[in-house]
């Protein structure tokens, strides 16, 4: 996308507003797949918490993917979206059995990720095909709140616990039809992923029948010029002739599942904010636009860093700005930061928006929460409207004027 299409997209829909490239997606889906081209049966789940807008699920529906949920909910939606749920997989985290129940009579996949409900469920399902999450131990990720894989993770079974978990598999005659792992975000070196996939081999070893395994994602994305980002090429080669190897060793032709979500969809997004002020202090220039950590929080959350540029003034001459939010307290997106100089009314653009950003946003404050558009075929459609006051009102109950007077 042009700057010119986004400066047009903030005017014809408002701000703060966030914009999706179709394009982008394809090309990131396609470019995943053709990696591991040589993988007789590779299937994509897109990592929908990353972004769960309806229209972006049925973009990777007609693309091919299919979905990781980790809620019931986003089951819920991948339905509504026109998935089957057989193209659905649940892997969630410390949720009751009671949910669990109820994803399993829905028909999807179900990935169980602690002893305790392992072995409930087994023993009253014993047939249905279930997938074992392992926590393979590695640190992977570039920030301690993405990070899974640890020894001190609360995310999977302890590959330390496998006689465990094969003992409760041996009494309650399971169906293990796959084993999965995730080591966490932002995977900078695939070396790291690679040692994970042999424990991963290793205890899949154990299980005689299953269909698949399941590598997780993580793949990490650029954020800014020349940052790095996971060779998906190389990890493509080397893990598609071993996971080959695996299969002739293991007798049978696995599906090689990834979930990926920030890798799809990351780089398509962009966020939209009017400047509202520029204040001077006696150290610092601000730029105070239209939004806050309650629309993006992962520069005030993960220290995460967002390529800002002025697309109303593309050729101006940079200067130092501190880029913040109308949240009444902390709310700084960047500090310092080098941008084409700013005048009130300006329109900035944060790049690399699409993955956990519009999907962590909030009513803090009691703001509104943006639109989204999608850009495909040369034309933007709206596919989730501005919050309005009555939105804010929805599900809150006042109280009976006799009960207010008490």
């Amino acid at each position: 996308m042009q700057s010119k299409d986004l400066l047009q997209l903030a005017e014809q829909f408002g701000s703060p507003l966030y914009v999706y490239d179709a394009e982008k997606i394809k090309s990131q889906y396609e470019r995943l797949t053709k990696a591991f081209s040589k993988v007789e049966k590779l299937r994509i789940n897109y990592a929908m918490k990353a972004l769960s807008n309806v229209a972006i699920l049925q973009l990777l529906r007609d693309l091919g993917s299919c979905l990781d949920a980790v809620s019931i909910q986003e089951v819920q939606l991948g339905l509504h979206a026109g998935y089957s749920p057989d193209q659905i997989f649940f892997t969630p985290n410390g949720v009751s059995l009671e949910e669990i129940e109820e994803v399993h009579a829905l028909g999807v996949q179900i990935n169980i990720d602690n002893l305790s409900i392992l072995e409930q469920f087994g023993t009253k399902h014993p047939t249905v095909p279930v997938c074992i999450r392992i926590n393979p131990h590695v640190m992977a990720g570039g920030n301690e709140n993405i990070s899974v894989g640890h020894i001190d993770s609360k995310f999977g079974i302890s590959v330390h616990q496998l006689p465990h978990l094969v003992r409760i598999v041996e009494n309650t005659n399971m169906n293990i039809a796959g084993i999965h792992m995730h080591t966490g975000s932002d995977i900078l070196d695939i070396e790291v992923f690679l040692y994970a996939a042999e424990i991963l081999f290793d205890a899949a070893r154990n299980f005689k029948n299953l269909e698949f395994l399941d590598f997780g994602s993580g793949f990490k994305v650029p954020y800014k010029k020349d940052d790095i980002e996971t060779d998906i090429e190389e990890l493509g080669k080397k893990l598609s002739k071993r996971f080959n190897a695996f299969c002739a060793e293991y007798g049978k032709d696995l599906t090689l599942i990834f979930e990926p979500g920030k890798f799809l969809v990351s780089e398509a997004g962009f966020f939209l904010a009017k400047v509202n002020v520029v204040k001077q202090t006696t150290s610092t220039v601000f730029a105070g636009i239209d939004s806050g950590f309650n629309h993006l929080i992962r520069p005030m959350f993960y220290g995460s860093s967002h390529h800002i540029e002025n697309i109303s003034n593309p050729k101006g001459k940079e200067r130092f700005y501190s880029v913040v939010g109308y949240i009444c307290e902390t709310d700084t997106f960047a500090s310092n930061r080098r941008i084409q100089e700013i005048a009130e009314g300006d329109i900035l653009c944060f790049r690399n928006a699409g993955a956990y950003c519009y999907s962590m946003s909030s009513n803090y404050n009691s703001r509104y929460k943006p639109a989204e558009v999608l850009w495909i075929n040369g034309e933007g459609h709206l596919i989730r409207a501005h919050e309005t006051f009555e939105d804010l009102l929805r599900n809150q109950i006042s109280l009976p004027a006799s009960v207010a007077k008490q």
